[in-house]
């Protein structure tokens, strides 16, 4: 049985939005695809399609959430997980005082 080589996974990097907003310039110039952008910048196909979509969502052209609507969505997941966890904690001290008072 053969051994298959198995590829290291690419360190994930960052990218500021100035960087892609101009990749989705690029884009959308028309005279070259997202996927001969993607190449000729060592980018993913996938990445830069999902700025292009994010873009498209931002500028109305799209239905979806807006990049400011997804920043707010995931402060107020945060701070709904920080409330439960603050609620349990409570409801634990309540029980604990309340056998302490018996």
């Amino acid at each position: 049985m053969e051994t298959m080589e198995r590829k290291k996974p690419r360190t994930r990097r960052s990218f500021t939005p100035e960087f892609k907003a101009d990749i989705v310039d690029r884009c959308r110039a028309g005279d070259r695809t997202i996927a001969q952008v993607a190449r000729d910048f060592e980018l993913t196909e996938t990445a830069v399609r999902s700025w292009v979509k994010q873009a498209e969502v931002d500028a109305g052209e799209r239905d979806g959430l807006t990049t400011d609507e997804r920043k707010e969505l995931a402060e107020l997941r945060r701070e709904n997980r920080q409330l439960r966890e603050d609620v349990g904690i409570l409801k634990r001290a309540t029980v604990f005082f309340a056998k302490e008072t018996r």
